[in-house]
């Protein structure tokens, strides 16, 4: 019975060496793929969040910056973050408010600098669509209008559309043209949401055109 049983065990031995010996090559890169990938994958996770706290540190030197209403110093953390962390969302935070920083200091050219670069290179489109907005109201203010239409022209998230069609109305005014201003103003209003504070302003602009807010609302339909 023993030798039995060893012959047994000596037939699986051969079996398994001659498994190891067809597929053992493969078996071991399989292992090391998938333990490479694994360490890849926590060496990603840790590059990121490293990534992450530097780019948040130097948003902190822009933000003490603007508070301090030191422009060169801004500008200095800005252009690191831009060089290093571009594509980090804190880069695009903190190009808007430099932005809004440097125009405040009346250096509007810089500002719209900072503003281009997060329209441009912001991998984030709801930022890129606040640089837009804020650049096409520059550019209404240099009376650039065509610029400021072509600055609206681009693809925004659905949430942002009608502030661009306000924007845009707000182009048309300052050409002196009511009615496409009314256009799209009105396709402002229809387009917030009811309780939108932004709507009560978009209402006053219609306001002053003559126009109703309440003939824009549908009737209600008898159940």
């Amino acid at each position: 019975m023993a030798k039995h049983l060893d012959l047994e065990e000596q037939e699986q031995i051969d079996q398994i060496k001659h498994f190891w010996a067809q597929y053992g090559n493969l078996i071991s890169w399989v292992l090391i793929v998938v333990f490479g990938s694994f360490a890849a994958w926590n060496g990603w996770n840790y590059w990121q969040r490293t990534q992450g706290l530097k780019a948040a540190a130097l948003y902190d030197e822009v933000d003490r910056a603007a508070l301090a209403k030191d422009a060169e110093r801004m500008e200095r953390a800005l252009a690191d973050m831009q060089s290093n962390f571009g594509g980090t969302t804190y880069a695009s935070q903190a190009a808007l408010l430099a932005g809004k920083t440097l125009f405040e200091a009346g250096q509007v050219d810089k500002a719209r600098a900072a503003l281009t670069w997060a329209a441009d290179k912001s991998s984030d489109a709801s930022y890129k669509a606040t640089a837009r907005l804020r650049l096409a109201a520059l550019d209404i203010e240099a009376k650039a209008f065509d610029q400021a239409l072509k600055t609206l022209d681009a693809s925004v998230p659905k949430p942002f559309e009608p502030l661009v069609a306000d924007r845009r109305g707000d182009v048309f005014m300052a050409q002196g043209k009511a009615d496409k201003a009314r256009t799209q103003y009105t396709n402002a209003w229809k387009a917030l949401g009811e309780r939108s504070e932004y709507r009560r302003l978009v209402e006053v602009k219609l306001a002053a055109l003559g126009v109703d807010v309440s003939s824009l609302t549908p009737p209600a339909t008898a159940p």
